[in-house]
């Protein structure tokens, strides 16, 4: 339970310093900044105090392809169409159950009633309160590509996590046990091969589009917002795929998907005072009710377990 709390406040930084920086740069970009930090971060650990390549990296990096090269990069074009309290509603309360029926239906991993009863508590208390109001307008279109954005974001961290699951299990069958940031090294690198692409791509298409002068121009206009932005950038790749990942691996390693996506779910609370300071969103009497019944669950959730 410790873990699955410690991701849900480092995730929480996260989002707010990719708020920041998919608002200026652009959410492709973003997340491959992010992402390409933490492999560097990563990598270091894991060849100077971790395993390297122990263990069932396999499952791992198929993990990071769907939770990081898939899921993620969903997130980051809805982050900056919805904001950063939407976008982790959405993620949040759709991947816990995603992942719960993944890891019934492919490992027979089933959670008990009380169990069941206690992540819906979290997940309505996370619904009422933040559910947004409507004073921050979002267009038609912006709406309509954040939801499928954040729809297939939650599936794909959620077939991440139940891979997690998978991968452990491989190693428990053999007697192998190795640390949380092995395996999130393992993981991340599958997950940056997708934004890489989608970068390159989107990259490549804008300067064929606009020609060379706008090439130039873009990146003068870079090198400018980067002196600003890039403690931001470092510090959502720290708090987010670095420890954050970390935190969930180990996690995971323990507790079935469903009741760690389940308790991650509660991110967005502790997203609610920084947005406030962030972006200007309003803290109300039914955010602080919705934040009681969540937090409630997560203490029934503990009990049963």
């Amino acid at each position: 339970m410790l873990p699955a709390l410690l991701t849900a406040l480092l995730f929480a930084t996260s989002a707010i310093c990719g708020y920041r920086t998919a608002k200026q740069i652009g959410g492709l970009e973003a997340n491959f900044w992010r992402i390409a930090l933490a492999t560097i971060f990563l990598t270091i650990w894991a060849f100077t105090f971790g395993a390297g390549f122990a263990g069932a990296p396999e499952w791992f990096i198929l993990s990071g392809l769907f939770g990081i090269g898939l899921g993620d990069t969903a997130y980051f074009q809805a982050l900056p169409r919805l904001g950063s309290r939407r976008t982790v509603l959405l993620m949040q309360c759709l991947t816990a159950p995603f992942a719960a029926l993944i890891e019934f239906f492919w490992l027979g991993t089933k959670l008990n009633l009380p169990e069941i009863l206690c992540v819906a508590v979290i997940l309505i208390g996370v619904a009422i309160a933040l559910a947004p109001d409507d004073h921050l307008k979002i267009s038609a279109r912006d709406w309509k590509i954040g939801l499928i954005a954040s729809v297939i974001g939650a599936f794909g961290a959620a077939l991440g996590a139940v891979i997690i699951r998978k991968g452990y299990a491989a190693m428990q069958a053999v007697g192998l046990h190795i640390d949380a940031g092995t395996t999130g090294y393992q993981r991340v690198l599958g997950g940056i091969l997708v934004p890489t692409i989608a970068l390159i791509i989107f990259k490549w298409r804008s300067a064929h589009a606009h020609g060379p002068a706008f090439a130039d121009d873009t990146l003068h206009i870079s090198r400018t917002k980067w002196a600003r932005l890039w403690p931001w950038v470092l510090a959502n790749a720290l708090a987010g795929q670095t420890l954050g990942v970390t935190c969930m691996q180990w996690a995971l390693k323990t507790t079935q998907a469903g009741i760690v996506t389940a308790i991650i779910a509660t991110t967005p609370l502790v997203l609610l005072p920084l947005t406030r300071i962030v972006e200007g969103e309003k803290i109300g009497a039914r955010a602080l009710l919705g934040a009681l019944v969540a937090v409630g669950g997560v203490v029934g959730l503990t009990f049963f377990r």
